[in-house]
């Protein structure tokens, strides 16, 4: 009996072993229906007939990504669709039918510029298509009617029996057979580079039946595979689909357009308005009555808001591109001004898309210089393998007696390999034989999985523990042991490698810049979840990364998925098709959305984020795909982009509301003096102040601006309410001066002309120095250039006035310096007294205000969302306040701990002394 044990004395005796901990690698496998699975079960040996292929490449067409292009006829025609073009093509209409023939030249000419400017812009960027398709491999080996031949890849079809081997591109979906080129049966894996296309840093392991992407590369490895997907139906065939589909009207478009609107039917009813009842007044005097409408509807037209804001977007690319952002759209200069949340792929964008040695796990006295020594001897060299190249790297680069061998000499200096068995997929290691030269001892060195060095060296749970470790993190291990001095056989532990795909070094100061901008960074990854946690916590983001399944998931409604999007700091483990979700997702909140990448996986959504910017080093799908391009390595000119960009938004939205603020005032002058004196002025007179001030304005590109700290909003409704106001008390000057001048001085009819010319020139123009800050116009003076054109085109006025340049012909008569200098005068003074208006309408006007004043549905439930958003931050922020504490509390009290503990070791010292 002494020799048993109870059960409970087992549990305690016996000594448990730890295991490894198999992290599940997430892989995305097509669904393969019923009737394609039955067409792909050829026979390896001899492949599919030529009657086969021809009836599948009727059934399923070429393997190539359809072409779709647009008619550049038609691409044209669609530059004189608009609001603003609408009111140009419409004066062209009046102009040609009273005879103003000079009128409509001018006109006609303003339409065509800028409908060139926007077709040539266009015109500059590349394909996306085009570039997708380039990425597929041109020639593949395949069997056919039992022959080993070569074909274009564009002739392969859903059945087809290819081959791959090390630096293959894939050439459609496929499954691999488990088979060699001659049939045989393999457990050899292949090594897949699927980087461009999943995300993934690490090179991927495909044994028999796993599928193969389209596109990725072969890095190790060989094999038969048959074709399961081709052309549009492939991984890469859907991303190239998803391009094609996203053909969203830009931000800036629909902020144009909406200002538009709000001019064309403000026009459209004033018009209406002055011709039906001009017409009933004077049914006979129906060319004057057409000639008032042409004044009117050339006054509405902000003729030069889209060539001024061209211009200005085009002179911001080029400050852009000298610091190597190159826009390739040029609204998304203004467009990148407002993005709230950049979504940035991981692998090759925030990371260095290289595996890297990272802080290894040691045993015994072992140093990091030696784990690197020992595994170079034991690396083999030339090998293509990503986990060699990366030991071989580290080692190169740290090694002291690497590190200063000669130059071209390969042998490690003191050493010398006597035997080398290369890596053995049945093994899972490499082994060497080294010879050292100083003792003239043997030794091995063997170098491979974790699971096979540990049970090399009989065993060893701490480095159990350790690589478990590595593994929760993202970390991959590899296992370096070595044989004991006098014993060739008997293996210890060095340690263990770790390698990691490693963040950019500037990636996280990148993020912190953007926060500190207002500009949230997500990281949207096909990585897998716990490689993107720990590339998280390195680059200091938030660790909240759900995976894809979170953005599909049927048991949740759009708005919770929505709410996750918002709130998460990221996804893992997504496809093409979850990245362009998360985009459209945050984008049908209302926030305008920045992508950034670097592969063909990321091509969709830089298609439909609204501003795409593509890295430095990209795939040419990513870079045709994208709005901005990076040219130097890593995320960092992105901030020299935002910050240059909110500046050029701050001009851009100076210039707008200094141009409605105009042709608002002019509309309601001429509208109300028309109808109630039945005054118009002469059109040329109109045009030439549209194309003077515009030309101007130009130059505001180069003007001094205030960058603001939060992402940039164009608030239309705090724009048109601020350019009503501001057009109002313009207006009641303008009246001012006309009844003055006619009424008190008794100037003559073609006088009052050009003093109304240059009044209606020079006061609505001087608010420029106003709207171009929002607070007062002094405490960011104007730069001396922009003034001085803005100053210089009122001196040109001053004298077409004074000396009625004109003529007669057109109405005009001289009005004197007496009258030119008085206008001026008060126009500057008057554009101060509304730089105070403007000041205290941007103080006091915010949502909640326009939310209560205007309690439209719509904003009422932004603001219920809103105030919801802010008390969920204010709980979030709360909860972790307690957590910092107790966290702070308990530092503390182990800091006193440890200090009793210290004092009680050195009583205890000194009493024994």
């Amino acid at each position: 009996m002494t020799d048993e044990k109870k059960p409970t004395d087992t549990v305690v005796d016996e000594k448990k072993e730890v295991e490894f901990e198999e992290q599940e690698h997430v892989e995305h496998e097509d669904e393969i229906s019923p009737e394609l699975e039955a067409l792909i079960q050829t026979d390896p040996n001899t492949g599919l007939t030529g009657d086969e292929v021809k009836e599948r490449l009727t059934q399923f067409g070429y393997n190539e990504l359809p072409e779709r292009k647009a008619n550049p006829f038609l691409k044209f025609i669609r530059y004189f669709m608009g609001p603003i073009s609408y009111l140009i093509e419409i004066a062209c209409i009046i102009a040609a039918v009273v005879g103003d023939w000079l009128d409509f030249a001018i006109i006609l000419a303003l339409l065509f510029i800028n409908a060139l400017i926007g077709f040539i812009e266009e015109a500059k960027a590349e394909s996306a298509l085009d570039a997708l398709r380039q990425t597929l491999a041109l020639k593949t080996r395949v069997f056919r009617d039992g022959d080993l031949i070569e074909v274009d890849v564009r002739e392969l079809v859903p059945g087809d029996i290819f081959v791959l081997r090390i630096g293959d591109i894939v050439p459609a979906d496929g499954r691999l057979l488990g088979l060699g080129v001659n049939g045989e049966e393999t457990n050899s894996e292949l090594q897949i580079d699927q980087s461009a296309l999943t995300g993934e840093s690490l090179p991927v392991h495909k044994n028999k039946g796993n599928t193969v992407y389209s596109s990725s590369i072969v890095k190790q490895g060989q094999q038969l595979s048959v074709v399961t997907k081709t052309g549009a139906n492939t991984f890469i065939g859907r991303a190239a689909n998803l391009i094609a589909i996203t053909a969203d009207e830009g931000h800036f478009q629909k902020i144009i357009n909406k200002i538009g609107n709000v001019l064309i039917w403000a026009t459209v009813v004033l018009v209406v308005i002055v011709f039906i009842t001009q017409m009933v007044r004077n049914p006979q005097n129906w060319r004057d009555v057409l000639e008032n409408c042409l004044v009117l509807t050339v006054a509405a037209i902000p003729v030069g808001l889209p060539t001024v804001m061209s211009v200005t977007m085009a002179l911001g690319a080029k400050q852009l591109a000298a610091k190597k952002v190159i826009v390739k759209r040029l609204t998304a200069v203004e467009e990148l001004a407002s993005v709230s949340v950049l979504c940035s792929d991981k692998t090759g964008t925030l990371t260095l898309n290289e595996l890297t040695f990272d802080e290894p796990w040691l045993n015994n006295d072992y140093t990091a210089d030696d784990i690197l020594l020992y595994s170079y001897l034991a690396a083999e060299p030339g090998a293509n393998d990503p986990i060699e190249v990366a030991v071989r790297r580290a080692a190169e680069e740290s090694v002291d007696v690497l590190r200063n061998r000669p130059q071209g000499q390969r042998d490690v200096p003191g050493y010398k390999v006597t035997q080398f068995q290369p890596f053995n997929p049945v093994t899972k290691m490499t082994q060497a034989t080294i010879l050292d030269l100083e003792t003239n001892e043997s030794f091995r060195v063997a170098k491979g999985a974790p699971q096979v060095i540990t049970r090399l060296v009989g065993g060893h749970d701490d480095a159990v523990r350790a690589v478990n470790s590595l593994a929760r993190r993202g970390l991959r291990a590899l296992g370096v042991a070595k044989t004991i001095p006098g014993d060739l056989e008997t293996f210890e532990l060095i340690g263990m490698i770790s390698l990691l795909d490693p963040p950019r070094p500037d990636s996280a100061d990148t993020i912190r810049d953007c926060n500190s901008l207002g500009v949230d960074v997500k990281m949207i990854t096909g990585d897998q979840l716990i490689i993107a946690k720990e590339v998280a916590q390195r680059l200091g983001m938030g660790r909240v990364i759900l995976d894809a399944n979170h953005l599909v998931d049927p048991t949740k409604s759009e708005d919770e998925v929505t709410v996750h999007c918002q709130r998460a700091d990221g996804f893992a483990q997504v496809i093409p098709e979850h990245k362009y979700r998360v985009v459209e997702l945050l984008q049908n909140k209302g926030l305008l959305v920045g992508m950034t990448g670097d592969g063909v996986n990321d091509a969709p959504a830089l298609k439909k984020a609204n501003v795409g910017i593509a890295v430095s080093g990209c795939t040419d799908a990513a870079r045709s795909a994208a709005d901005i391009v990076l040219l130097a390595p890593g995320l960092s000119t992105i901030i020299d982009g935002v910050k240059t960009s909110r500046a050029i938004f701050q001009r851009l939205r100076s210039y707008a509301l200094y141009r409605i603020t105009s042709t608002i005032h002019f509309l309601i002058f001429m509208f109300i003096v028309t109808m109630v004196e039945d005054w118009r002025m002469p059109a040329i007179l109109l045009i030439m102040i549209c194309v003077l001030n515009d030309a101007a304005t130009l130059v505001i590109s180069v003007d001094n601006t205030q960058i603001s700290d939060r992402p940039d909003k164009w608030r239309i409704g705090q724009l048109l309410t601020l350019s009503f106001i501001l057009a109002i008390l313009l207006a009641a000057l303008s009246f001012a001066h006309f009844y003055i001048a006619r009424d008190v001085f008794h100037v003559t009819e073609e006088e009052l002309h050009s003093i109304m010319y240059l009044h209606i020139s020079s006061a609505p123009h001087f608010v420029i120095f106003s709207t171009r800050v929002p607070g007062f116009w002094w405490e960011n003076m104007p730069h001396w250039i922009f003034a001085a054109c803005v100053l210089a085109t009122q001196v040109l006025a001053l004298f077409f006035s004074v000396y009625g340049v004109f003529g007669q012909r057109e109405g005009v008569a001289p009005c004197g310096y007496g009258w030119g200098f008085a206008v001026l005068g008060i126009s500057l003074v008057y554009f101060m007294f509304l730089d105070v208006v403007k000041v205290y309408c941007f103080r006091y006007w915010s949502f909640e205000m326009t939310a209560k004043v205007v309690p439209t549905k719509g904003r009422k439930t932004k603001l219920i969302n809103r105030q919801a958003d802010d008390e969920y931050k204010e709980r979030v922020r709360a909860s972790w306040n307690k957590i910092n504490h107790t966290l702070k509390a308990h530092d503390i009290a182990y800091a006193f701990r440890n200090l009793a503990v210290a004092e009680a070791k050195t009583h205890t010292a000194s009493t024994a002394a």
